[in-house]
């Protein structure tokens, strides 16, 4: 679509694109009915070997039968949680809650009994199925802790024994029908400060930005695709899950995030596209498997959920020979709002985030104002369209504060040039306000990744007496590398204005990271200011 070039930075929903009225159920069923006997879902555990898989066929067969399981416990509307590790039966629950029009919770496998607590008896989930214990979490123990705590909760079930809860419904079940509008998916949000809000995600913005995340990147590429990222995030139960089927594709789903093993999958699976955040995919790089790897069949990577450093977009596609992709989503939009293109240029995979995706309205407002900024100026991005969420689960007050006029908030920090392109200069709570004058963590950040001794950053606001904020920056030094504070301070004095450059140097061997592999700049903050480094 040719478009004139923009005088402002507001970015009209290109309808070229149609928006499908189709559910998550629905999904399943029309590519059952195109591609039957064609692989679906692989389970891309260790041993090779013992990896099951399933066609087309099975999968739909499978998910009927645990639809049909969850009606005889649960009524339409009610609300059911997954509580696990990448596996194939978080898989079939998704698309069975799907087709019953049950809405299924996602819960991070890494939470503790508190935090377990919270989100189910905030979402009042009525079941929930759940690993007995994942990387030292005893989650089963966890669990029963809590239960006296949870009365809407009915049932539990182990996913240990999800064969004889499939085979306890019953075969007459009718399944009930399932309209684009209904909740298909609660999905709670990180949560940087205070408890975190369930976004109440429809089927219409799930499987439409699925299909369109995948019809953008290319969807050649989906033939096998190797799916690192964990399916309580919209990345992997949205985008993989829900995508990958709308073209016959392959869903190889790797249970949990090792770079060797993701290294191994990729090769042994024959993998077409995979992706990532950034550390997964700098972890995957540094590995010393990397090199001896076989990956010519790989056409395609994509990544987003932070910043992705120009450097690190160059490395990518001359050492793998891929189309790299680029997204800026967040779980209230189901949830990809721009992308680029594979064709785009160099300068644009690596410097902006892409334009809106079709029947996405999008623009830069100021957040003081609200007002729509002119092309090239920095501040909040807005989305209006078919993938905003309903609202945040019970929480009224917040929902309005997010959403305005159908206008989600999405609180990243981002300049439109005349093309409609984005570029993320970072969010709104994390810009760095230095005597009055606003600064950009991304700006700093990109800088110093291009450093050789660097392999990873993260630049965050200081409290300062003086200035308000100074900028500290964290440093992750690259393999064999020891970079010193007067060498990386000269070299930003080389590039950057004076206050801009970080007043503060911290070395690290890690970063804290979010279960979905974000940078937790809040956590690195306060431990700074708490003497911890």
């Amino acid at each position: 679509m040719i478009r004139a070039p923009l005088s402002t930075s507001y970015w009209p929903s290109d309808t070229s694109e149609e928006v499908f009225e189709t559910t998550v159920g629905s999904v399943l069923r029309d590519a059952a009915r195109r591609s039957a006997s064609l692989a679906a879902l692989v389970e891309a555990i260790p041993d090779k070997s013992i990896r099951r898989r399933w066609t087309y066929s099975d999968l739909l067969e499978d998910s009927e039968r645990a639809a049909r399981a969850l009606l005889g416990r649960f009524r339409p509307g009610e609300r059911v949680a997954a509580w696990a590790n990448n596996i194939p039966e978080w898989v079939v629950l998704e698309f069975g809650c799907a087709l019953a029009n049950v809405t299924l919770v996602t819960i991070n496998p890494a939470l503790r009994a508190r935090e377990l607590a919270y989100a189910l008896g905030q979402s009042r989930a009525a079941g929930i199925f759940f690993v007995p214990e994942f990387r030292g979490n005893p989650m089963a123990a966890s669990l029963e802790s809590v239960r006296a705590e949870l009365p809407e909760l009915r049932e539990a079930h182990s996913f240990a024994d999800w064969k004889s809860f499939c085979e306890s419904g019953s075969p007459s079940e009718r399944l009930p029908e399932v309209t684009p509008d209904d909740i298909a998916q609660i999905q709670y949000t990180s949560g940087t400060t205070g408890f975190p809000k369930g976004a109440m995600l429809h089927h219409r913005g799930i499987t439409n930005n699925a299909r369109l995340y995948v019809q953008r990147r290319d969807p050649a590429t989906a033939a096998i695709s190797v799916n690192p990222m964990p399916l309580f995030h919209t990345a992997g139960s949205c985008m993989a899950a829900v995508g990958i089927p709308q073209f016959d594709g392959c869903h190889v789903l790797v249970p949990y995030f090792d770079p060797g093993l993701v290294l191994e999958v990729w090769e042994s699976e024959k993998a077409t596209a995979s992706g990532g955040v950034p550390t997964m995919l700098i972890a995957m790089m540094e590995h010393p498997d990397f090199r001896g790897r076989d990956l010519s069949r790989l056409k395609s990577v994509a990544s987003g959920g932070s910043t992705v450093p120009a450097e690190l977009v160059r490395r990518i596609e001359s050492t793998l020979g891929v189309t790299f992709t680029i997204v800026l989503g967040m779980t209230e939009a189901s949830p990809v709002i721009t992308q680029t293109w594979p064709q785009d240029l160099a300068e644009d995979k690596a410097g902006t985030i892409g334009q809106p995706l079709p029947q996405a309205e999008v623009k830069i407002v100021d957040p003081a104002t609200l007002e729509t900024l002119p092309v090239g100026a920095t501040g909040e991005l807005w989305v209006r369209g078919y993938q905003v969420m309903k609202g945040y689960f019970e929480k009224p007050a917040e929902t309005a504060a997010a959403i305005v006029d159908g206008w989600m908030r999405t609180g990243d920090l981002c300049s439109m040039d005349e093309r409609g392109y984005c570029r993320v200069e970072g969010r709104l709570k994390d810009m760095i306000i230095r005597g009055g004058e606003n600064i950009y963590p991304r700006e700093i950040e990109e800088l110093l990744f291009s450093h050789p001794s660097v392999a990873d950053v993260a630049v965050v606001g200081i409290p300062d007496e003086q200035w308000g904020e100074v900028v500290a920056a964290f440093v992750r030094p690259a393999a064999g590398q020891a970079p010193t504070e007067a060498e990386l301070f000269a070299y930003c004095r080389d590039h950057l204005a004076a206050q801009k450059t970080p007043k503060h140097w911290v070395f690290v061997e890690a970063f804290p990271l979010t279960p979905s592999g974000k940078v937790q700049k809040f956590v690195l903050r306060e431990q700074f200011l708490a003497n911890q480094f």
